[in-house]
C-alpha cells in the first residue's frame, strides 16, 4: 500500500492546498498528490466512485457527497473562506466598482461578462437577476467552461469583464484585478476538505487538515486571496 495521500479539488483552492500539502509534507514526510479540475467535474469523479482519500470543495458540495455515502460522515473540516473578486484585461479601461450600484453600471456597459460554473457564478446569475438585468444581459455572458479560468478569458478579451474567487485571478496574466466585490454584494464560499469514504489513509488525512487547520497555516492562505475558514 502506497503512503501517497491522494486528493482531489476545485480549481479555486489549487494553488493555496499545493503550498499547504508540500509544507505537510516537509514537516511529517508524508507524500501528498492533490490534483485539481472543475468543481462540478471533481464532485463527479468522487460521487461516481473513483477512488482518493480526500476530496475539497466547496462545503455545500462536500455535504451532498457525505449525504452521497462517498464522503465519510463528521469528517468534514473547513480549510478557508473566499471571497469573490473582479478584473479586466491587462492595461483596459477600469471601471468604478466600488459599490453596488457601481458594479450594476460597469456589468451594463461591459461588452462581455464572464463567470465561472463554481459558487461564484451561481451568486453573480443571481445577483443578475435580483437586479433585474439578466435578460439584458443575457446574450453578452461568456460563460468559462468547468476547469477554464476566467482569467484567461478576461486576458485573451474574450471578457471585458470577469468575476471569479480572488484566489483564481490573482498572480494571473494579463489582466488586472479591480479589487473584492463590495461587502453589499460579496459572498463568501467556504472550501472544505471530506474524507473520502473507504480511504484506507483516513489517519494520514486526519493529520494533513489538522496540519492544514493550525495557526502557522493562516498566513500561507492570506498570501493567496483567502482566510482561515
Amino acid at each position: 500500500m502506497s503512503d501517497r495521500i491522494t486528493g482531489i479539488s476545485s480549481m479555486a483552492t489549487r494553488q493555496v492546498l499545493a503550498e499547504l500539502a508540500r509544507a505537510f509534507e516537509q514537516r511529517s514526510g508524508c507524500a501528498v498528490a492533490i490534483e485539481s479540475v472543475g468543481g462540478v467535474d471533481a464532485a463527479r469523479r468522487v460521487q461516481a466512485g473513483e477512488p482518493f482519500d480526500v476530496v475539497v470543495l466547496a462545503s455545500d458540495a462536500i455535504e451532498r457527497l457525505i449525504a452521497a455515502g462517498r464522503v465519510a460522515g463528521g469528517s468534514r473540516v473547513d480549510l478557508v473562506r473566499s471571497p469573490v473578486a473582479i478584473a479586466v484585461r491587462a492595461g483596459a479601461a477600469h471601471p468604478d466598482v466600488s459599490t453596488e450600484d457601481a458594479v450594476r453600471r460597469a456589468v451594463l456597459a461591459a461588452r462581455s461578462i464572464s463567470y465561472s460554473t463554481g459558487p461564484s457564478g451561481v451568486h453573480l446569475t443571481r445577483q443578475f437577476e435580483r437586479w433585474g438585468i439578466a435578460q439584458q444581459i443575457k446574450p453578452r455572458i461568456v460563460q468559462a467552461p468547468p476547469g477554464v479560468p476566467v482569467a484567461a478569458l478576461v486576458a485573451r478579451g474574450d471578457a471585458e469583464i470577469g468575476f471569479q474567487q480572488l484566489s483564481e485571478l490573482m498572480n494571473e496574466p494579463g489582466i488586472d484585478v479591480l479589487g473584492l466585490l463590495p461587502d453589499a454584494i460579496q459572498y463568501i464560499t467556504i472550501f472544505s476538505a471530506g474524507t473520502c469514504a473507504g480511504s484506507p489513509r483516513a489517519a494520514a488525512v486526519r493529520a494533513m487538515l489538522d496540519d492544514m487547520t493550525s495557526p502557522r497555516a493562516a498566513e500561507i492562505k492570506r498570501r493567496h486571496g483567502m482566510e482561515p475558514a
